[in-house]
C-alpha cells in the first residue's frame, strides 16, 4: 500500500494466526462475534440481533473484533463464507479465538492478533502483510486521534 499524499503511515505490530496478504476497508467491533447463528454463512451478513455490526457485511473487508465467541461450528461457517465468495478479507482480532483461527486456516482468510483493536476504526484502508497492519491516516485525523 503506498502513501497516499498528506498522510501518515502507521504500522502496528501483532501475531501472524493465518499468514497472508490482504488489503481492505476496515470494518470494526468493539463486541466479540460468534460465526454459527451470528454471521449468515451465504451472505457474510451480521444477522445476531442487537449486535453493533448487525446488518453489516463482512465481506471483502479486514473485520475486526476483540474475540470470537460461540459454537465449534463457527470455524466451519469461516469457510463456508470462503466458498461462497463471501468471506472477510482479513481477521484482526485482540485475542485470538481457537474456532475463528481454525476457521481462518482452513478458510484460507489471513489473520492477526495480539492487536491494539482500539487504534482502529471502521473505514480505515488497511494493509494486512503477515503479523503486520498498514494503515495510511491524514495528517489532521492522527492530530485529532492524539488530542481525543
Amino acid at each position: 500500500m503506498s502513501k497516499r499524499p498528506g498522510a501518515s503511515v502507521v504500522r502496528i505490530a501483532g501475531r501472524a494466526v493465518r499468514p497472508g496478504h490482504a488489503v481492505g476497508v476496515a470494518l470494526v467491533s468493539t463486541e466479540p462475534i460468534g460465526f454459527l447463528g451470528g454471521v449468515d454463512g451465504d451472505t457474510g451478513i451480521v444477522v445476531e440481533p442487537g449486535h453493533p455490526l448487525e446488518g453489516e457485511s463482512v465481506a471483502g473487508r479486514i473485520l475486526v473484533f476483540p474475540t470470537g465467541k460461540g459454537s465449534t461450528v463457527g470455524s466451519y461457517t469461516l469457510y463456508r463464507l470462503a466458498r461462497n465468495g463471501a468471506a472477510p478479507a482479513a481477521i484482526v482480532n485482540r485475542e485470538a479465538d481457537p474456532v475463528v483461527a481454525v476457521g481462518a486456516i482452513i478458510a484460507d482468510i489471513p489473520m492477526v492478533d495480539q492487536v491494539d483493536i482500539a487504534q482502529l476504526r471502521t473505514g480505515d484502508v488497511m494493509e494486512v502483510d503477515g503479523a503486520e497492519i498498514t494503515l495510511n491516516r491524514d495528517q489532521e485525523d492522527v492530530a485529532h486521534r492524539g488530542s481525543s
